[in-house]
């Protein structure tokens, strides 16, 4: 008879762990990377966040932290000069790895890709992915010294920005891949993260962008060069 009343003990705490589980949650994968364009809600500008540097002039983030799909750095022969980015690369080289593995770092804050492509120095140009349409800030304290066509393929592409930066004024700082903001002319004086220059156009129909190997779109960007201010005056 005891024996009967152990087997049933047994038979219903089987039932109730089957039937209402141990207790531990469901284990759930998370994907990792940038989160789908379509998926990233409209806002307003940046909060304040310096993105690269070149000597003293600091460049701040000129699209909402929100929208941003990816930020990489390539190589441009248009005379600008190299950039230092801020932040750990997310895609190094052998030896970045192995000097991560032994001293560890590199995890912490910004995180921007190496692309290839161009000539020049590596982190000459820089690239802010994000949605066409989206709204673009100035990366910079400084005034509008040039509104031009972007021209590509014989067909016109927004304008490029020239921005002298009131901190910094032997450079200029070229933003491309926007379409300007009707209120924008020469001679504006523009803040940086609040000054709206205008929206990011769409590029994926005219060229491979290397951004898109990072991002889960076209890899569409806004693209920031820092210039000698001498390279404004040079045919």
């Amino acid at each position: 008879m005891a024996g009967l009343v152990v087997l049933a003990i047994v038979a219903l705490i089987t039932l109730l762990l089957t039937a209402f589980g141990t207790g531990k949650p469901a284990e759930t994968q998370h994907s990792i990377g940038p989160a789908p364009a379509n998926r990233l809600l409209p806002s307003g500008p940046p909060s304040p966040q310096v993105i690269a540097l070149e000597g003293a002039l600091r460049i701040q983030l000129p699209i909402a932290q929100t929208r941003v799909t990816a930020i990489g750095y390539h190589a441009s022969g248009d005379g600008a000069v190299a950039l230092q980015p801020l932040g750990s690369q997310a895609n190094p080289g052998t030896l970045t790895r192995f000097a991560r593995g032994v001293f560890g770092g590199g995890s912490r804050g910004i995180r921007w890709y190496q692309l290839s492509g161009g000539e020049g120095p590596g982190t000459a140009a820089l690239d802010v992915g994000a949605e066409p349409g989206t709204d673009i800030y100035s990366p910079v304290d400084g005034s509008v010294v040039g509104l031009t066509p972007y021209i590509l393929n014989g067909r016109r592409f927004g304008s490029e920005i020239d921005i002298q930066p009131t901190g910094a004024p032997s450079f200029i700082v070229a933003i491309t891949h926007v379409r300007p903001d009707p209120s924008l002319t020469v001679g504006s004086s523009i803040a940086a993260g609040t000054s709206k220059l205008g929206t990011l156009l769409d590029f994926s129909h005219v060229e491979e962008q290397a951004l898109a190997r990072y991002t889960q779109d076209a890899g569409n960007h806004v693209e920031i060069e820092v210039r000698p201010a001498a390279a404004l005056s040079t045919p």
